[in-house]
């Protein structure tokens, strides 16, 4: 049996596997924000409710929002801030008592999306999560991929390309920076764009009707949002050009972004042609999970 644990901002969840993909038992608990112990202290009680559930004991992956320095294994790059600098690995072996493996969690969305997922029969998977934050995975002939500083698919704080005036210098990133992606083309960022602009909070499905019913200043926000992720997603293609972009987070489900990213993307890449699918994750909200799961796939 295979344990899959997304170690969320918002949600931890856990998933048992068996080894051809049939899901066994899910779990799920809102995050213990700002608390890095209760965080630990959960995804160890989840897994044991998972093999209670089960009557089987399973191997372990974790994704977590941010990635592990490779040689300390420190947190780092983390949008839940309270995994920054700590002993993620270490802490979390303790806890559970067992081996176990922790990836990035957009990588763990990529490695789902490539070995079952809208990215299989894909040799590079480009996987984006345009959620709360905005990030990244890759996934290489089935695995993701990470690099010599596990940095690999750090998408979302590289700088929005071909600003314009007043794009500069950005708002302040969490990271220290100003002006990364994440601040552009996250969802939190399209829906303050709107509020910025109205004065008025919606989240960005009611955001999205208002564009459907023809409201012009929400065309026009929704117009620019789409721009930037599609400067964005130029500079992949220029770099590495994948085989299909598959889609996360809760942009990912407005249809729009399918019809009309393709067409921006050919606007700013290199090449005079631009012919990469743009698909939306299969397993949805579930990818991560079963991607942290496949982390043992292979022994």
């Amino acid at each position: 049996m295979l344990i899959g644990i997304d170690w969320g901002g918002t949600k931890i969840e856990g998933v048992a596997l068996s080894p051809d993909g049939s899901e066994l038992a899910r779990l799920r608990e809102d995050t213990p924000r700002h608390d890095y112990d209760g965080c630990i202290a959960m995804i160890g009680s989840i897994i044991l409710r998972l093999e209670a559930a089960t009557g089987q004991r399973g191997s372990v992956g974790i994704g977590i929002p941010g990635s592990l320095e490779p040689k300390s294994r420190i947190g780092k790059g983390a949008s839940s801030t309270w995994l920054l600098n700590r002993p993620v690995e270490a802490d979390l072996h303790e806890r559970l008592g067992r081996e176990l493996r922790v990836e990035n969690d957009a990588d763990c969305l990529a490695a789902s999306e490539a070995v079952d997922g809208a990215g299989a029969g894909h040799n590079v998977v480009f996987a984006v999560i345009l959620g709360s934050g905005a990030g990244a995975g890759i996934a290489v002939g089935g695995r993701a991929h990470h690099g010599p500083n596990n940095s690999a698919g750090e998408w979302g704080h590289n700088p929005l390309p071909m600003p314009q005036a007043s794009e500069l210098p950005g708002a302040p990133c969490y990271c220290g920076k100003h002006g990364c992606l994440e601040t552009w083309v996250s969802g939190r960022a399209f829906e303050a764009e709107y509020a910025r602009h109205t004065g008025t909070e919606l989240k960005a499905r009611a955001v999205m009707e208002k564009v459907r019913a023809g409201d012009r200043l929400a065309g026009l926000i929704w117009d620019r949002y789409l721009d930037r992720t599609a400067r964005g997603l130029s500079v992949v293609v220029n770099t590495l050009d994948p085989d299909i972009f598959v889609m996360g987070g809760g942009m990912s489900n407005i249809p729009e972004l399918y019809e009309e990213l393709p067409a921006r993307i050919a606007r700013y890449t290199f090449s005079t042609v631009f012919h990469t699918p743009i698909v939306p994750s299969r397993h949805g909200d579930s990818s991560g999970v079963r991607g942290a799961a496949w982390l043992w796939k292979d022994g």
